[in-house]
This record gives structure tokens, sequence and C-alpha cells, in this order.
């Protein structure tokens, strides 16, 4: 009874049905079930691996995870750093675009140019 097959290969529309159409005898676990169908149903369309795989793109949390940790914790988690929530979002922001190599956009998006991105770049390392 090994559902995940469906998930990968994007079939959540028959998942779904599989989930509804079984009728667990205990009634914590009926619930559970009908819990677990309407999540998959309600987020359908965040579930299309296939088609995000053929996009290069990840499925999975690791990738993020990394991103987060090399991007955000290493710079916002050294010694002696206090941050407030503005500030700490601040050098998200502009690591993020660093690390994405966006990081001109950013600036030019904000009227600054390359003058003003020249001035931050100690906020990267």
């Amino acid at each position: 009874m090994a559902y995940q097959h469906l998930l990968d290969d994007g079939k959540i529309e028959k998942l779904v049905a599989k989930l509804r159409a079984l009728a667990p005898d205990n009634p914590e676990l009926a619930v559970a079930v009908r819990t677990e169908a309407n999540y998959f149903e309600r987020n359908a369309a965040r579930m299309r691996y296939p088609e995000l795989r053929r996009q290069g793109l990840f499925v999975g949390s690791g990738v993020i995870e990394a991103g987060r940790k090399t991007v955000i914790a290493s710079r916002l988690k050294r010694s002696g750093m206090l941050w407030t929530v503005r500030g700490a979002n601040a050098v998200i922001a502009v690591r993020c675009c660093r690390h994405s190599r966006k990081f001109n956009d950013y600036w030019d998006s904000r009227g600054g140019g390359n003058a003003l991105s020249l001035s931050c770049t100690h906020l990267l390392v």
C-alpha cells in the first residue's frame, strides 16, 4: 500500500483518490488519513515534482537548509553578533542577492547603482 510513487510521479489526484478510498477501522487513523488527503488535495499545485525536476529545481528541503546555513546563519551567528530584526533582514537581503548573483540588480532597484553596492561589500563576508 505504498503510494510514494504517486507523489513522486506528480499524480496527486490519484493519490488523493486512493487515500479517500481507504476505510480504516480505527477512528483516529481515519481522521489522520482524511487530514492527509485534504492536505494533498489543497496543495496539489505545489507538488508537481516531475515538472519541477524538468526545470532543474530541487524538490527536497536539504538544498534549502544548506543554503540557509551558508548564506544566513554563517553571517548572523558569528561570535558577539546581536541583531535587530530590521538589521538582520537587511543583511539577509544583501547576502541573498549576492549569492544568487543579483547583487547589482538589488542596488539598481533601489536607485543606488554600483557606487552604493561597493560601500556595502563588508556586509557580504
